[in-house]
């Protein structure tokens, strides 16, 4: 027999809310209309789940995060709008995720996500399986997040921007533009820094691909070729890695952050 959620007595659970088994409700939270909470997730002190937040299995959310908020959009107009969470995320205390402003839309968080201290997921996001956003971490409407990206603590990003797969962002860093899949943007405003080569070695990344990425990055952002051109060579080297690269860049609308220019500074 599956257990039955576990709901302190000082909780507040609408009637029209669903609680999976095992789901486990602390002190003071609050779960409104309409939300769901998948099987063995919990829900610690004072943290709130407002109404159209689905939220799937075996995740734990820390104290006082407060997931499925109206959008901080002037134009929202009350639409039923959602949030969805995936299985087996972390979300630690204050974090704050916005449900979507378009009616029928939705803010999306995957699987195997960790979510620290204070960061902010506004409408429209989309966060892929596995990705890290550190403390204090902003995200504006809009933004794509790729799996397994690394966003270090304090880090901002402009709405509509793409954060690619394996990349990671320094601390701080002002993002304004698209951060390329497996690349190290830092700084403001962000700037790439060479190949996320930590990061790529521990998700498996074979030492041949990391050569042609080497290539690749060395095409796109280190040679004096024309965009169009270094895509042509990066196409050549007939890599998957850098065919994603590529792919990425083709799909960009507001651009991406490049290398630091010759006689730049940084602020």
């Amino acid at each position: 027999m599956s257990p039955l959620p576990d709901v302190h007595p000082t909780a507040v659970v609408s009637g029209s809310a669903r609680l999976g088994s095992g789901v486990r409700v602390g002190p003071y939270a609050v779960i409104e209309d309409d939300a769901e909470v998948g099987d063995g997730t919990e829900l610690r002190a004072h943290v709130v789940i407002k109404r159209f937040t689905t939220i799937g299995k075996g995740n734990a959310v820390h104290e006082a995060a407060i997931l499925g908020g109206e959008p901080q959009d002037v134009g929202f107009a009350g639409a039923e709008t959602r949030l969805r969470i995936g299985d087996g995320n972390r979300i630690r205390e204050g974090v704050t995720i916005h449900r979507a402003t378009r009616p029928g839309g939705e803010t999306v968080v995957g699987s195997g996500c960790f979510l620290m201290a204070y960061a902010h997921v506004a409408h429209e996001c989309v966060i892929g399986d596995g990705a890290v956003l550190a403390n204090n971490v902003a995200l504006a409407g809009h933004v794509d997040v790729g799996p397994q990206a690394f966003l270090s603590g304090g880090v901002v990003v402009h709405q509509f921007c793409r954060v690619g797969r394996l990349s990671m962002l320094g601390g701080n860093s002002k993002i304004v533009q698209d951060c390329l899949p497996f690349v190290i943007t830092d700084g403001v405003p962000g700037r790439a820094r060479g190949l996320n080569v930590v990061g790529l070695r521990r998700a498996g990344v074979a030492a041949a691909q990391l050569r042609a990425l080497k290539e690749g990055y060395r095409l796109l952002l280190r040679s004096s070729l024309r965009l169009e051109a270094a895509l042509e060579r990066m196409a050549a080297l007939d890599d998957p890695w850098v065919d994603e690269m590529i792919a990425f860049v083709r799909g960009s609308k507001r651009g991406f952050h490049r290398a630091r220019r010759d006689g730049e500074t940084a602020i």
